[in-house]
């Protein structure tokens, strides 16, 4: 009878723990928002020394892979939001690895639908009116690009394909940046303190592109996203109030933009 593989931490000294768990976040985070976070200061740079204020540049979230060609189009921003799911599979595999059931120890689950809904949109409404003053101002003021929340052609799946693309940033950032991150630095010995100021930094760091705005705008919504997962001890909330503010910001701008003087559009 073949004995039951043991939990991967089983056998390694604390200190052996600690260098495999620092390593493994490491890991996730360049694989994922860690990069992001990379490659939005890269683009911050270039926006900064191109000709012009920031506000007369764009930051498109969701535009064309293929223009003109919409089926090839499809292919692609499909592959682009499974492929982008990928790391919160890795995460749920290292966790099964040392022992916990997976996604469900961060409250990313089936168990508590309408609870879940219920909270996630009443941070969704309260956090979406503010962010959007706050953006309309900083862009104002010319500290933020003008966003663009999606520049896709008139067919038939740009709206499913911008619901999906909501539904994958919301499972990313919040799996990872939110409550994984908060699981892992804990683990490292980090104190609440020092964990929310890592994860909200990090939120900010890859909407850098969009400004400092941007960045400003999404460190504090992390930190709320963080007081209120201690407080509630589920992603599950903050993962549908992410992918409310989303569906709202792209479905909003597709049926508005150009139709009201209030709406930035390049």
């Amino acid at each position: 009878m073949r004995a039951e593989p043991e939990p991967v931490f089983v056998g390694l000294s604390e200190d052996g723990r600690r260098g495999l768990l620092r390593t493994e976040t490491l890991l996730v985070l360049a694989l994922s928002l860690g990069a992001s976070g990379v490659s939005a200061l890269i683009s911050f740079l270039g926006s900064l020394t191109k000709p012009g204020g920031l506000k007369d540049q764009a930051a498109t979230l969701n535009g064309s892979y293929a223009p003109g060609r919409p089926w090839l189009d499809l292919a692609w921003q499909l592959f682009g939001i499974a492929s982008a799911l990928v790391p919160v599979l890795l995460v749920a595999h290292l966790l099964t690895r040392e022992g916990a059931p997976g996604l469900r120890v961060l409250g990313f689950d089936r168990t508590r639908p309408w609870w879940d809904l219920g909270r996630g949109a009443l941070v969704a409404a309260g956090i979406g009116s503010a962010g959007l003053a706050f953006y309309l101002g900083a862009r104002a003021a010319g500290f933020n690009l003008t966003v663009v929340p999606e520049a896709l052609p008139d067919v038939w799946w740009k709206f499913p394909v911008l619901i999906l693309s909501a539904l994958q940033n919301a499972v990313v950032e919040e799996v990872i940046v939110l409550a994984y991150l908060l699981r892992r630095l804990g683990r490292l010995g980090w104190s609440p303190t020092s964990a929310l100021l890592a994860s909200s930094v990090l939120r900010g760091s890859y909407h850098l592109y969009q400004g400092i705005g941007g960045f400003i705008g999404n460190m504090v919504m992390g930190v709320v996203f963080v007081l209120a997962y201690r407080r509630w001890g589920r992603v599950g909330p903050l993962v549908a109030a992410h992918a409310l503010l989303d569906i709202v910001a792209f479905g909003g701008y597709a049926l508005l933009a150009g139709k009201v003087g209030w709406l930035p559009t390049p």
